[in-house]
């Protein structure tokens, strides 16, 4: 593990990491957060002090871990609420896999945070496994000021897709999720459809609805309702609107009876600004039930 930078932000130290991933087979960049009391050499609590609850932030196509940090505002509610934060890259970098920087959103930047089952993807692109597994396995490890118990998920975009699937599909390792404007129903989008057909396969359709959140809660019974509440914000304005699709998560999730909080927010679009004027709202969210 490699420190490439560290800042004060209010109470706490935002560091940017860099680490060899098992999953991907290259190196990936990671930001975290931490507010509070901690030993910055270490990472481990001072004495006496609680371990921090965490979010972990999917971003969107074309993102880094920077775009987040540098634009969404999130730093003060974090240290009001006294929240670690951990904001990892959109697929790997560097792999060297042939077209993977031929376009914005699929390759380099636009991993979908799947697995890849088709060659030469298979071999790195394998983002939904770096997510939940090794990202978490690799928190607890290095990072003793983390309450293990105590973790959450959200995303925008490519991200808010990531986070539905990967709260859906591992429902004991977080406590709540939320997403701004996500892409709901990958297999009826145009950006789902390219991902899913290239990294998945054509012929894999079965596989296209066990990464799809809509269809993937339709598949659910009532008794597995996974979360009290799933908060969604998507703007009126958002141009992507077609790519998105909240409502049919929206009534997917109404024939299971889970609650979903899906609030369009009159005139705002699908940029940062849009993030900036709800993210409190968000971390107060998980807030509540990272601390239930």
């Amino acid at each position: 593990m490699e420190i490439k930078s560290k800042c004060k932000v209010f109470d706490g130290y935002l560091f940017r990491i860099s680490h060899m991933s098992i999953e991907t087979k290259t190196k990936m960049i990671f930001a975290i957060y931490l507010p509070g009391d901690f030993n910055t050499a270490n990472f481990q609590p001072i004495q006496g002090a609680s371990l921090l609850p965490s979010i972990i932030y999917l971003s969107g196509l074309t993102c880094t871990d920077e775009n987040v940090c540098q634009k969404s505002g999130i730093f003060r509610a974090l240290s009001e609420f006294k929240i670690a934060f951990i904001a990892p890259d959109t697929s790997p970098r560097g792999a060297g896999v042939a077209g993977e920087d031929d376009s914005w959103d699929f390759g380099t930047g636009a991993g979908f945070y799947l697995d890849a089952m088709l060659s030469p993807w298979s071999t790195n692109y394998r983002m939904y496994s770096y997510i939940w597994k090794e990202m978490n396995d690799f928190l607890s490890d290095q990072f003793p000021c983390l309450d293990p118990n105590r973790r959450s998920i959200m995303g925008h975009s490519m991200g808010g897709y990531g986070a539905l699937t990967i709260a859906l599909t591992k429902p004991s390792l977080y406590k709540s999720v939320s997403a701004f404007a996500p892409i709901c129903h990958p297999t009826a989008a145009a950006w789902g459809i390219k991902a899913f057909t290239g990294f998945l396969g054509e012929e894999n359709k079965s596989e296209w609805v066990k990464s799809d959140p809509t269809e993937m809660i339709a598949s659910l019974k009532a008794e597995d309702i996974p979360y009290d509440d799933i908060l969604i914000d998507v703007g009126t304005s958002d141009p992507f609107m077609d790519q998105l699709l909240p409502q049919d998560f929206e009534k997917a999730a109404a024939s299971i009876e889970q609650k979903i909080t899906l609030r369009y927010q009159d005139g705002y679009d699908h940029s940062y600004y849009f993030i900036s004027s709800f993210v409190e709202d968000h971390i107060r969210f998980h807030y509540t039930r990272l601390m239930a």
